[in-house]
């Protein structure tokens, strides 16, 4: 693995660069794209910052929101892929960036995830409680300075990967990072305001039918909540629009594990995965080939619904252990 020196040598000797972030962007993928492609800019280093897909609502009041863009329409010297823990979790852009590595592009990899598969050339993998941590460590290492945009794309990060500063994985570099963005210019009133203080009614209304038909198993340590397309019709709602439903079934008690399913299309699941810590679910999600962490992974999963969960339930039950 390389270090954040190297890493930011190379990124120096770049003539330009597109900025990768994983298909249904969360705040520490989002955080990592806008800090990461502002910093570029002030090196004056041309770059663009992409993803498949739209950009959730709730991220847009960031400054350097208004830069994603479905695909890069630069021909860029390099690739950077932020927050993936391999090139699949690009989506649709997986292809494009494959095509490019091929035709011996320049690509970079900073991440996160113990489930990363270090499939860059250059790569930098560390264990954090949010990969916004790792690009503050890079940007810091670049010489630039945290302006007001980079310190609030960073904080949005640290804020959500680190379930507001309450995950085990959470540390003094986490909360130094955090002053640093604070010290920059960051907002946290702002921030929080617009990440968990507000929603539409047809999203309140989601929640609450979807958290009333819970599923419990396996002695009431397993949680399985379903988010049907149809639901997210009625409503006008969009993928994007189902975080944090998995999180509600790690308050009650018995439960070790939650999960949420959300429907994709017929026969086909998005499956996110909570832990309170017994059960590493990053080796759940494995088994069908997807990862994450230790306490937060997910992974797609294919059939019926009844039969989805019934593969999931025999899978956590493999891995609970004496949880």
């Amino acid at each position: 693995m390389n270090t954040i020196p190297e890493i930011a040598a190379v990124l120096r000797s770049l003539k330009s660069a597109v900025i990768f972030t994983h298909m249904r962007p969360d705040g520490d993928a989002v955080g990592s794209g806008i800090a990461l492609s502002r910093a570029l800019d002030l090196l004056n280093i041309p770059n663009q910052l992409v993803n498949e897909g739209e950009l959730p609502q709730k991220f847009r009041f960031l400054a350097g929101a208004e830069k994603f863009l479905t695909r890069p329409t630069l021909d860029a010297e390099g690739y950077i892929c932020v927050d993936s823990s391999d090139e699949r979790r690009l989506g649709e852009l997986c292809k494009l960036f494959l095509k490019g590595a091929g035709k011996g592009k320049v690509t970079v990899n900073i991440d996160h995830h113990i489930s990363n598969t270090r499939y860059c050339q250059y790569n930098f993998v560390r264990c954090r409680s949010s990969n916004c941590e790792n690009i503050a460590e890079l940007i810091e290492e670049l010489g630039v300075p945290k302006d007001e945009v980079i310190s609030s794309a960073l904080m949005t990060g640290i804020i959500t990967d680190s379930g507001s500063f309450s995950h085990s994985d959470v540390n003094g570099d986490t909360f130094r990072a955090a002053a640093q963005a604070a010290d920059g210019g960051a907002k946290v009133d702002r921030i929080t305001n617009e990440l968990f203080r507000r929603q539409s009614k047809a999203r309140s209304e989601l929640y609450l039918g979807v958290l009333s038909r819970l599923r419990y198993l396996l002695c009431d340590k397993l949680a399985v909540a379903v988010v049907s397309l149809e639901a997210l019709s009625k409503g006008g709602l969009s993928q994007a629009d189902t975080e944090g439903i998995v999180d509600y079934a790690l308050t009650v008690d018995p439960v070790e594990v939650s999960i949420c399913l959300m429907e994709v299309k017929k026969g086909q699941y998005k499956a996110s995965f909570r832990s309170k810590g017994k059960v590493n679910v990053n080796e759940v999600a494995a088994v069908f080939g997807g990862g994450g962490h230790i306490l937060a992974s997910g992974c797609m999963v294919f059939g019926d619904l009844e039969e989805v969960v019934d593969r999931l339930r025999y899978a956590v039950y493999s891995h609970m252990g004496d949880a």
